[in-house]
């Protein structure tokens, strides 16, 4: 008994024939045993995390290009038999391991404090009745129910009850809430704003949909030596280059001159040691960690020492929207209040249409502005006799109001739903609807509000209650202080097109916006080549008869004006083909990017990179972590999840994009003192180098002894 269909397959059939081919039972779900021999096989539902043994990462520090410099100067102080510079060298090597070894471990007790929370429980059918267990304990075929606020506990295709509302945000970037019915699937670390239903369990663990992400996690964690490595790197290859070079040339001079073999040795040996910078290493981990520390009092905890660096030198700054640039929470805009109604009046039969209790993303924003603005709403007055809630097929709520001897129906739903019910002249629902197009076009999401005073009457509209998610309020001054740094801010969503153009004109960001489809690299060929059939087909079918060469020239005429919308609006078309470089270009040129996937944005980094740029990435959600991991230098924002924490250099823990500010400047400064340092010490080398190798060659003189 073996289930290994993907998730996304099981949505394209009804959930009676997933409980068959699952073998599970909606009425009393899987027996105890059976769940134990399907979790024997399947393990528990959870993602692996591989911890790295402390021998491993102790050994680690030991090994590579950086740590061979140092042992290859201590071994050569053994040959001469130097033992106190072979003791200081050593001592080197220790210090420069030991700070590195010390700043992760403090980060990883600080990730762990992190995630210590209770473990998530999940109500499941077993035996027959309904239990509460851990969700690392689901298998698939379990029957669960999700309710609201319940984190959904593995990939599960809804099986009984009228709908729910998933917020999707941290696993798509998604800001909306979305509608999720039966049959439908909803996927594993999304969470339940409303609605209750019945689900069964489809696929757990490593096979969820969540997994794919942390496979790009793992993908992004093969990458290549930080810049402060290459640098350290190079300057000591030139170094050893340039010795090597020098004692060539000394060696040659003393056996030309008779001198003897092993004296000359062991002097070619000393110098060798005394060019090799062995101090850099380990001065430079020392003042990264300071400005660690300097940083964990800035509310920035650093996972990874060389992150300092790689900010410090940052020029591109990727940014998720929803909950890093915003706020993540709907607010209302300009309320649009129809003729022989008041503001007042509107806000009043839309809170009267809502329950504050639900918590509903939707609706809280219209308690808050009745908050702020109609604090004297006399809503304890009104009385609900009955409440519909909002469900995808309906599109609205509904309640019936008693206030006093008034009685009369609250509505407030889909714009296009509730114009329709109000049997509105043409003139004025075409106005209305043009309204509601108009503020989608700027990214909101419009909320209509309408009342029937008796049953049977056409519902009368009182207006239009436009919601968006609104930028932090210090967004925009972090993005500005950021450019003045000689930082590039890029908005990286996957929210459409019209609200990532909207936010991004309320952040500054330039309007250049491109969809995620336009990275995939396919062709507008086709597509040019169909609308030129297309223009001679529908020119044959008006005209009547006409002949082949009259409606190819149309057709030509119709591709001139074709050609000429992509030649002028290069960026909005739907398929792009072109060279690599071409595309690092235009990835360049952009700062808004709308409707990305996962794979997207860790697309966009890739990218970027490879133009030689420098590139930095907030992010907060699931679908951030490999793009984190695969950026020069990650943050996770205060309330990222522990996916995102873990691929983030840097974990803020505190709200806002501010501290980043503080990051940049404090990693310049730390960077400055590094390069201070790194130029005097090669400057010294050098000088130590050559005084030597002029003095043995030009004035046969040795200024030390071996």
């Amino acid at each position: 008994m073996t289930f290994n269909k993907p998730t996304d397959d099981y949505a394209q059939q009804v959930v009676a024939e997933t409980l068959a081919q699952l073998q599970a039972d909606a009425e009393c779900g899987l027996a105890g045993a059976e769940a134990t021999a399907r979790r024997a096989q399947y393990g528990y539902n959870e993602i692996e995390e591989r911890e790295e043994p402390l021998w491993h990462r102790i050994f680690r520090r030991f090994w590579g290009p950086i740590p061979w410099m140092i042992e290859v100067a201590a071994l050569l102080s053994a040959i001469v038999r130097k033992w106190e510079d072979f003791a200081i060298i050593t001592v080197m090597l220790l210090v420069n391991a030991s700070l590195d070894f010390f700043q992760e471990h403090r980060a990883l007790n600080a990730l762990k404090a992190l995630r210590q929370r209770l473990a998530i429980e999940v109500i499941v059918l077993r035996d027959g009745k309904f239990t509460t267990v851990e969700a690392r304990e689901l298998v698939p075929g379990d029957i669960v129910k999700l309710k609201i606020g319940d984190i959904v506990p593995g990939d599960v295709q809804l099986l009984k009850g009228d709908y729910l509302l998933i917020d999707q945000s941290a696993l798509t970037g998604e800001s909306l809430p979305v509608s999720k019915k039966l049959n439908e699937v909803a996927y594993a670390n999304t969470i339940v704003k409303q609605g209750e239903m019945l689900a069964v369990v489809i696929n757990t663990g490593m096979r969820t949909n969540f997994s794919s992400v942390a496979s790009l996690v793992a993908k992004a964690q093969l990458e290549e030596r930080s810049h402060f490595q290459k640098m350290v790197i190079q300057i000591g290859n030139f170094l050893i280059l340039l010795t090597l070079v020098l004692v060539m040339l000394i060696v040659l001079v003393s056996l030309f001159r008779h001198e003897p073999f092993l004296e000359i040795a062991r002097f070619a040996l000393v110098l060798t040691v005394a060019a090799i910078p062995v101090a850099l290493p380990a001065v430079l981990s020392l003042t990264m960690a300071v400005g660690a520390m300097n940083l964990a009092r800035k509310q920035a905890i650093v996972s990874r020492l060389t992150a300092i660096e790689e900010l410090a030198g940052v020029d591109i700054f990727c940014s998720d929207k929803t909950g890093t640039l915003t706020r993540n929470e709907m607010r209302v805009a300009e309320p649009v209040v129809l003729h022989g109604h008041r503001e007042q009046e509107l806000f009043l039969t839309a809170a009267l249409a809502s329950r504050l209790e639900n918590n509903d993303p939707i609706e809280l924003p219209l308690f808050h502005y009745i908050d702020e603005h109609f604090p004297q709403l006399p809503l304890a007055d009104y009385r609900q006799l009955d409440f519909t809630p909002f469900d995808p097929i309906r599109k609205r709520t509904e309640a019936n109001i008693v206030h006093g001897d008034e009685h009369f129906q609250a509505v407030k739903g889909a714009a296009q739903v509730l114009i329709e019910m109000a049997e509105l002249d043409e003139e004025v629902a075409f106005d209305l609807n043009k309204t509601v197009d108009l503020l989608a076009s700027k990214g909101y999401r419009t909320l209509a509000v309408g009342r029937r005073d008796n049953d049977g009457q056409k519902l009368q509209l009182v207006g239009l209650i436009p919601l968006y998610d609104p930028p932090r309020e210090d967004s925009r001054q972090v993005i500005e202080e950021m450019k003045r740094y000689g930082v590039r801010v890029k908005m990286v969503t996957g929210d459409n097109l019209a609200i990532a153009k909207e936010i991004g004109r309320l952040l500054g960001l330039e309007q250049r916006t491109i969809r995620s489809v336009q990275l995939s690299g396919t062709t507008s060929n086709e597509l040019l080549a169909l609308s030129e059939a297309l223009a001679a087909a529908i020119y044959r079918r008006l005209k009547g008869d006409v002949s082949t060469k009259e409606a190819k020239q149309f057709a030509a005429e119709v591709m001139s004006e074709v050609q000429s919308i992509y030649d002028t609006r290069l960026l909005e078309r739907e398929f792009v083909h072109t060279h690599e470089s071409a595309i690092i270009e235009m990835i360049e040129e952009v700062d808004i990017f709308a409707e990305v996937v996962p794979e997207d944005k860790y697309r966009i980094v890739d990218t970027l990179q490879k133009g030689d740029h420098i590139v930095a990435m907030t992010g907060d959600g699931v679908n951030d972590a490999p793009a984190l991991k695969k950026a020069d230098c990650g943050f996770a924002v205060s309330n990222a999840t522990d996916a995102a924490r873990a691929a983030a250099d840097i974990i803020l823990t505190t709200p806002g994009l501010s501290v980043i500010n503080s990051a940049i400047k404090q990693a310049r400064i730390t960077f400055a003192r590094m390069k201070s340092y790194a130029t005097f010490r090669i400057a010294e080398t050098i000088r130590i180098i050559l005084f030597m190798t002029l003095s043995i060659i030009v004035f046969d003189f040795y200024p030390i002894t071996a």
